[in-house]
């Protein structure tokens, strides 16, 4: 296949993209706007292969859309482009609003047209799918519920409401229009080349620093944990075997609470770098506790049954495995890690084989 992968530059876009480019022989043309959190440096193992092929283009712009399909003709859609942050989207609305919501639509509108000009073998198998939170759904009541496909919508954040709307968006594309989508939501992503804004690879260059670690509350907020490369395998699963028009819940089997994870991150660092900063005696010594997130969700949980039942998919990585993985990757990855610091990655706007909009 020849996959068009939407937001290929940042965290969860990017190791699909090295997934397909290193486990398959499909293609892959990524669309990336480059924003803040699109980093090209996550793909610099495979850019200059013949199979990839980049695009600066932004997806709320139709134009650009329309040639990209006319060009490419792509056999299916991986819809991963977002604004994910909620504390950016508590602090500005607006950009969730226009990426996660006006571009959803854009890019359902630019594959409706491309699709109905396809002959009836390749509208067949076209595919569009859209990739998804557990945020979604809100919060879980008790310490045994979990998320299922059908759990009712109640997001908490601008982030959450954005992606929810955008779920309803490609689930009445396929309702009114036929459009063959798939759907899937997952739970908190973690793994290498994960932006420094997010709480793992903060806490893990944070420490390394002698910086505070800022954790909201009491640290007693539980997310269910999923390495980013299992997530990957399962998105591609779900492309080339999910049944069209059904929502698939991916999760890592891994519930933890906020305290613990950075905790557990300490001890794996006190193992690993015992030269602390300062004269620590422990990582630890670092953790302050701050003002909670407004809207803050209490825990989330994923009921990932039907993609193992259906797909035969499971996560390869324990939170143990998947973590100590994880810090030992940005160990061995400072570069990455300083250019994303001091900006410089936002210098490298375009790989080989990769055209900027105009």
């Amino acid at each position: 296949m020849k996959i068009l992968v939407t937001g290929g530059a940042g965290f969860i876009g990017s190791a699909v993209v090295r997934h397909i480019m290193s486990c398959t022989d499909h293609s892959v043309v990524n669309v990336d706007k480059l924003t803040y959190a699109g980093n090209l440096e996550s793909l610099a193992g495979i850019s200059q292969g013949q199979r990839y092929q980049f695009e600066q283009v932004d997806i709320c712009d139709r134009p650009a859309l329309d040639r990209i399909f006319a060009q490419q003709r792509p056999d299916a859609i991986m819809h991963l482009a977002a604004e994910s942050h909620v504390d950016r989207s508590i602090d500005g609305p607006a950009a969730f609003i226009e990426t996660n919501i006006v571009g959803t639509y854009t890019l359902l509108e630019s594959a409706r047209q491309y699709w109905l000009g396809l002959d009836e073998e390749r509208r067949e198998r076209f595919r569009f799918h859209h990739v998804s939170t557990d945020e979604v759904y809100g919060d879980l009541d008790g310490p045994n519920a979990l998320f299922v496909e059908d759990t009712a919508y109640a997001p908490s954040s601008p982030y959450s409401a954005s992606k929810a709307s955008s779920d309803h968006l490609v689930r009445a594309w396929g309702r009114t229009y036929g459009l063959p989508t798939l759907l899937t939501n997952c739970s908190n992503n973690y793994g290498p080349y994960h932006f420094p804004e997010k709480l793992i690879p903060l806490v893990i260059l944070n420490a390394l620093e002698g910086k505070p670690l800022p954790i909201y509350g009491k640290g007693d907020q539980v997310r269910d944990w999923l390495y980013v490369e299992d997530h990957a395998r399962a998105l591609l699963t779900v492309l080339e075997k999910g049944r069209v028009g059904e929502t698939y819940n991916i999760g890592g089997h891994n519930e933890k609470q906020n305290l613990d994870v950075v905790q557990y991150i300490c001890d794996l660092l006190d193992q690993r770098r015992p030269q602390r900063p300062g004269g620590l005696a422990s990582y630890r010594e670092l953790i302050q506790f701050v003002a909670d997130r407004p809207g803050h969700d209490r825990r989330y949980a994923i009921d990932a049954g039907k993609i193992q039942r259906d797909l035969g998919w499971l996560p390869e990585e324990s939170f143990e495995s998947g973590i100590a993985k994880t810090v030992d990757w940005y160990l061995e990855n400072t570069q990455w890690c300083h250019n994303v610091q001091n900006g410089s990655y936002q210098r490298q706007r375009l790989g080989v084989g990769g055209r900027e909009a105009t």
